[in-house]
């Protein structure tokens, strides 16, 4: 009976065969095995190259074969990127390539491809039945300290423009921070003005808010949620005085039951506004004073009295010279 031959290309010698040959054989065998485990083949790589495997080499003697290798080691300069075909048996390999230029791995016509990017490591397995061939890199990172490191055409990179101090992430060159949408067709981005005068810091509040509420900062760049009201807080119908009239507030003046006074606040600050609205059109006939309570009313140390139907208006604070004046009338 003949000998029959493994995965490797190992000699099985069949019972009784090759008297006299048997111990040359099996040392071959042992080199082929300890050279598939993990013998080094150096290449100097001028182009595209099939490495040296004998399928069914029934020897006595051992010839070391690039196909077999544990490690294959690549250098030269082959210019354009090499097609490196692997023997199409079920083998893993460590490749570790030294050139400037990747080079491209395949098992043969019709197999999947692996790219070796320059300087990288990466482990091939390339399983035999199918001529399917995979790889696992295991590339040095890329760029410098600090910088994050991203698959770069199947390498590490690393960029100037993103990195991590053990603390803080930084995008650089006023990159955008961006959240995509369901299926990332668009995004929403933030992004730094072209010009900062110095480090700013803002300091989110730890609650969501409540419903129309707005960002409002201190000052230093701690936010908390404050409520806008955007105009006047109005108040309920007033037939008199409801003890002094208070900053911000709107007043609904019915004067139908007889005139009265609404007196302004004790102190004011500028800025500080009061509105009035003549609720049933009775200012004409029973009029509405304005006591100034010790401030002038448009430039003037006198209460103001309205006497127009369905009048309504503003009083804005603005010094002790001018003190309120109309804003509408």
């Amino acid at each position: 009976m003949a000998s029959t031959f493994s995965n490797l290309g190992l000699i099985l010698m069949a019972t009784g065969e090759d008297s006299g040959t048997w111990g040359y054989k099996t040392n071959v065998n042992i080199q082929r095995i300890d050279f598939a485990m993990d013998g080094i083949a150096e290449l100097t790589i001028t182009g595209s190259t099939t490495l040296a495997f004998s399928t069914n080499s029934d020897t006595t003697t051992y010839t070391q074969e690039a196909g077999r290798a544990g490690i294959l080691v690549l250098s030269g300069t082959p210019g354009a990127i090499p097609t490196i075909t692997v023997p199409n048996i079920e083998k893993q390999y460590l490749v570790n390539n030294t050139m400037s230029t990747s080079a491209t791995f395949t098992a043969g016509t019709g197999a999947s491809t692996v790219t070796v990017g320059a300087g990288a490591k990466t482990i091939i397995y390339v399983d035999g039945s199918d001529e399917v061939i995979e790889g696992i890199s295991a590339t040095n990172p890329g760029g410098s300290d600090t910088q994050v490191q991203f698959n770069s055409s199947g390498s590490f990179g690393g960029s100037a423009n993103l990195t991590w101090d053990g603390s803080n992430i930084q995008i650089g060159a006023q990159g955008d921070l961006r959240l995509a949408d369901g299926d990332s067709s668009n995004y929403i981005a933030i992004q730094a003005p072209t010009t900062v005068g110095s480090n700013v810091t803002l300091t989110l509040p730890d609650t969501a808010g409540s419903a129309d509420q707005a960002l409002v900062t201190n000052g230093s760049g701690v936010l908390s949620w404050s409520t806008i009201s955007g105009g006047a807080s109005w108040q309920a119908v007033i037939t008199a005085d409801p003890a002094n009239a208070v900053a911000g507030n709107g007043y609904f003046c019915n004067t139908t039951g007889g005139a009265f006074t609404v007196t302004l606040p004790t102190t004011a600050t500028i800025g500080d506004f009061i509105s009035f609205i003549d609720y049933a059109g009775t200012f004409d006939t029973n009029n509405l004073t304005i006591g100034r309570n010790g401030h002038n009313i448009q430039g003037s140390a006198a209460d103001l009295t309205v006497a127009t139907e369905r009048a309504g208006f503003t009083l804005v604070y603005v010094d002790s010279t001018q003190g309120w004046l109309l804003q509408n009338n």
